[in-house]
């Protein structure tokens, strides 16, 4: 099932002096659960079908779109970098100067916490998002119930990459790109990094894309938001730090985010679960998101009975 502009209703907040929009779903007296989607994608990427499968098992749902992407606030005035260059610096351990790091992304979520007076929450995120939590879990303990990093990284430089062929597809840039342009390559790049056991029709995916496009296009953030995470390095010293009960989810299949690194991730975490799945690539296919929100919500209540 596919969700219409119909079903998406969005607020806006002020979160560490941006505009964020925001939906949540539940009961706001119910556990806090903080969703956050990855590079350049827009918190409808979370299914509602998926959040309100949350919200019935007793939860309150947040998901909002990170800063420069969506209908949040976009950095413009701060300017652009360079990803290549901003990548041979840090390899060369040298400083380069961006519009923001992961670490401003991760007080975003502190700040969508504190405009809708969250103390703690379960904090969950998904490739980049799930980078952000790991921060999040490391540098606001306090805040942090659980910690659930689904298809991401530590960053470590002795993890396995994508392919050349997936990395110049997904980082690829076209230049005055109108929509059907850039259908056909959301196609082509979803199409390579998605699950192989769990096949989208074209025209389910197509939908999704338009529904993507016709909301926000704007590819300047996703490469901002792209450097932040080179700029930001690994997060191996960050994850030994944290204490939050933590679950890793992985897909076998993953051509973007090889299942390596989420090895590595739950590695690096005290006391962290890993939960592989067979035939999941770099996506959350539809038939496994009823998996998913039980293995979330099964976590954060053992997260709150093991206080």
């Amino acid at each position: 099932m596919i969700e219409t502009l119909t079903t998406m209703q969005h607020q806006y907040l002020q979160a560490n002096g941006l505009k964020i929009a925001y939906d949540e779903f539940g009961e706001a007296q119910n556990p806090a659960i903080i969703l956050i989607m990855g590079l350049g994608t827009q918190m409808i990427a979370w299914p509602v079908s998926f959040c309100e499968s949350l919200a019935a098992l007793g939860f309150r749902v947040i998901r909002f779109d990170n800063r420069d992407i969506g209908l949040s606030e976009k950095l413009h005035y701060s300017g652009t970098s360079n990803l290549i260059r901003v990548a041979l610096r840090k390899k060369l351990r040298l400083p380069s100067r961006v519009p923001y790091k992961l670490d401003d992304m991760a007080a975003d979520t502190i700040g969508v916490m504190d405009a809708l007076n969250v103390d703690s929450a379960h904090i969950v995120g998904i490739s980049m998002g799930g980078m952000i939590a790991q921060t999040v879990a490391a540098q606001f303990p306090e805040r942090t119930l659980s910690l659930t990093s689904i298809m991401s990284t530590t960053g470590h430089r002795s993890l396995p990459s994508a392919s050349l062929k997936v990395m110049r597809q997904v980082f690829k840039r076209v230049a005055n790109e109108d929509e059907e342009g850039y259908v056909r390559r959301s196609m082509k790049t979803w199409n390579l990094i998605g699950s192989p056991g769990y096949p989208v029709s074209d025209e389910a995916l197509r939908e999704r894309i338009l529904l993507s496009y016709n909301r926000s296009y704007y590819p300047a953030g996703a490469s901002r938001q792209a450097t932040a995470i080179v700029a930001s390095g690994d997060r191996v010293s960050l994850l030994n730090k944290i204490t939050a009960p933590t679950l890793v989810i992985h897909g076998k299949d993953d051509a973007l985010v090889p299942v390596e690194c989420g090895i590595h991730t739950a590695k690096h975490v005290k006391g962290a679960k890993l939960e592989l799945i067979e035939g999941m690539g770099h996506n959350l296919p539809e038939p496994l998101l009823p998996d998913f929100a039980e293995l979330i919500s099964n976590h954060a209540r053992e997260a709150i009975e093991g206080e």
